[in-house]
């Protein structure tokens, strides 16, 4: 037998001896003489032979075809049931197996055949077994097909989790029975669990992390009010030696006083730069955003640079900067960064030199600012190290003042901002520090005039006395505000040691400003301001805040409560004179109705 005939069905045997029966009869017949066949009949019959022998062929080269895709269907069937990567079970209604693939009999440690009719409970782990019952009477109450999770245990008493889909069917008789699929997904569950972990474990540090950066900013302004209160009694009175005309200091006295001044302002410069790089590092350093015109406040710095400019015999040269160009940030820190760089065009320059600022536009909404310098420059070696915090590359033994952070605080602004800075440096030559800001459309509407100390009204001359209640537990403070309205024959000071002789001597005497500390014995500033605004007695009365709490939030939080003014301590007097001369003129244009 060839291969071929291995292959034939037995219809196809059958159709053979059907053909050859035929054939044998037509021959009996004419050897009999029955019937005798012509030649051409003889010739007819075996061409029909011959046709019907190829159509058998060709339906038995069909039948060979189907039997092969049959035999690749079954191997197929083989792999995808008995080798598949998940298992297979079918169980009866009683939940006995009845039928098995061999993955899940690997997944259970025991043979196929030895898993035929097992109750399949008893590779559940007991303390899933509930879950199982539960699975199974949602299957059969819903009819769908139901997913759950649960541990299964080996024939060796291993423990592994497994993904279990359930679906139930009849058999060919109308039982019912239930189709199962099994995934071992311990690796997944161990992953989840092992993922859980670490997550918790980065939450917690967070949380330890955020603790120590609440602890850190807390201490630090803790120490920031702390050192700025004895340096508002230091600044405070040494300005006013600096500033007596009866009797005016001698020429030493007042080299002294000048030393006591350039190293207190320099103090209070070192304690607020650190205060920045903190809240810089720790993420808490907060904007607030607003549409700033870039020419004003450029043309600000410029005018509180210049005095330096002059002391050292620099050369300002600002280029003219377009009005239109605005961007979308915090004033207070835009102003920060300008004065930062120009300081230190002008502190490391040389005499006679220039600090020069230029603008270039960078694509249509980024602006490129320039400020360059004509001092000695830097090595290829110090840029590398420029924007590191306390590094001054070399110059913390010269007599340039500085702390090493002025520029590491303008680049974390700069990148808060939005923008990008950077520095080229020739040596013997000067230095070129530029960063660039993304613009903002010109806002809708733009005030006519910035609101700016030196423009706002002052009081009219005239006799007339105005009083002035300063609230404030410390003699120091109290004393320095005392010796600078004396000088005064217009104002009259009142002093009340805490909150709640404050809010009485307010109403009883109705002054015309109140400078207001925020750290009160008995209870904050902000409290007090909030009796003051809600009392129809004190609700016009200008309140100054005038604190050490000199957080940018604090100033902000005290702007918004009401304060008419928040000047932080330790303060610079003549800002002092000149914020209760505009309040006296608020109190003077709301009493009149103007």
């Amino acid at each position: 037998m060839d291969a071929n005939d291995a292959h034939q069905s037995p219809l196809m045997s059958a159709l053979k001896q059907r053909a050859t029966a035929m054939v044998s009869e037509r021959f009996a017949q004419a050897a009999l003489g029955d019937d005798a066949l012509s030649r051409e009949q003889l010739l007819q019959s075996l061409h029909e032979l011959r046709v019907h022998q190829i159509e058998l062929e060709m339906q038995n080269d069909e039948l060979r075809r189907i039997q092969l895709q049959l035999d690749e269907e079954r191997a197929s069937y083989f792999d995808l049931y008995e080798l598949a990567p998940v298992g297979y079970l079918s169980l009866s209604d009683s939940g006995s197996i009845l039928k098995a693939n061999l993955t899940i009999a690997k997944l259970l440690g025991m043979d196929r055949g030895a898993l035929i009719k097992q109750p399949f409970n008893r590779f559940i782990l007991k303390d899933d077994q509930d879950a199982y019952y539960l699975h199974l009477k949602r299957l059969v109450e819903s009819g769908q097909t139901q997913s759950s999770e649960l541990r299964m245990v080996t024939k060796e008493g291993q423990t592994f989790w497994a993904h279990m889909e359930a679906r139930v069917t009849q058999d060919g008789v109308g039982a019912r029975m239930h189709h199962v699929l099994l995934a071992d997904i311990s690796d997944r569950i161990h992953l989840d669990q092992a993922l859980k972990e670490k997550a918790l474990a980065l939450d917690n540090a967070v949380k330890a992390a955020d603790k120590a950066n609440l602890a850190k900013s807390d201490f630090l302004s803790r120490m920031s009010h702390e050192l700025r209160s004895p340096l508002n009694a230091i600044l405070g009175f040494s300005q006013l030696m600096a500033a007596a005309t009866s009797p005016m200091p001698t020429p030493a006295q007042k080299v002294r006083i000048d030393h006591i001044l350039k190293a207190g302002w320099y103090l209070l410069g070192l304690i607020t730069e650190i205060l920045d790089l903190s809240l810089i590092e720790s993420g808490h350093l907060s904007l607030l955003p607003e549409a700033i015109r870039l020419a004003d406040i450029l043309a600000d710095c410029a005018g509180m640079i210049q005095p330096m400019a002059d002391q050292h015999h620099i050369h300002l040269n600002i280029a003219e900067l377009d009005r239109r160009y605005f961007v979308q940030t915090d004033r207070v820190r835009l102003t920060q960064l300008f004065l930062n760089l120009l300081s230190n065009g002008v502190k490391y320059n040389r005499p006679g030199g220039t600090v020069q600022v230029s603008f270039a536009s960078v694509g249509a909404d980024r602006l490129r600012i320039e400020v360059r310098d004509s001092g000695e420059g830097l090595s290829a070696d110090k840029l590398t190290h420029l924007f590191q915090p306390f590094n001054r590359l070399g110059q913390e033994h010269g007599l340039i003042d500085g702390t090493g952070i002025g520029l590491v605080v303008s680049k974390h602004l700069v990148e808060i901002m939005g923008g990008t800075i950077g520095v080229e440096s020739v040596e013997g030559v000067g230095s070129m520090f530029w960063f660039e800001l993304p613009l903002v459309a010109v806002p809708v509407t733009v005030a006519t005039q910035r609101p700016a100390l030196a423009q706002e009204a002052v009081p009219q001359g005239g006799t007339q006395q105005h009083s002035v209640l300063y609230v404030e537990d410390n003699p120091a403070n109290m004393e320095l505000v005392r010796q600078l309205i004396a000088d005064r024959p217009d104002l009259h000071l009142l002093g009340a040691p805490d909150a709640a002789q404050g809010f009485n001597m307010a109403r009883s005497h109705r002054p015309n400003v109140i400078l207001l500390d925020l750290n009160l014995p008995d209870m904050s500033g902000l409290e007090l301001l909030s009796f003051l605004r809600g009392d129809p007695a004190t609700r016009q009365i200008p309140v100054l805040a005038l604190s050490a709490n000199a957080m940018p939030d604090d100033i902000r939080d005290g702007l918004a409560a009401g304060f008419f003014r928040y000047l932080a301590k330790p303060v610079r007097l003549d800002e002092l004179v000149l914020a209760i001369d505009l309040a006296l003129e608020v109190a003077r244009l709301q009493a009149t109705g103007c």
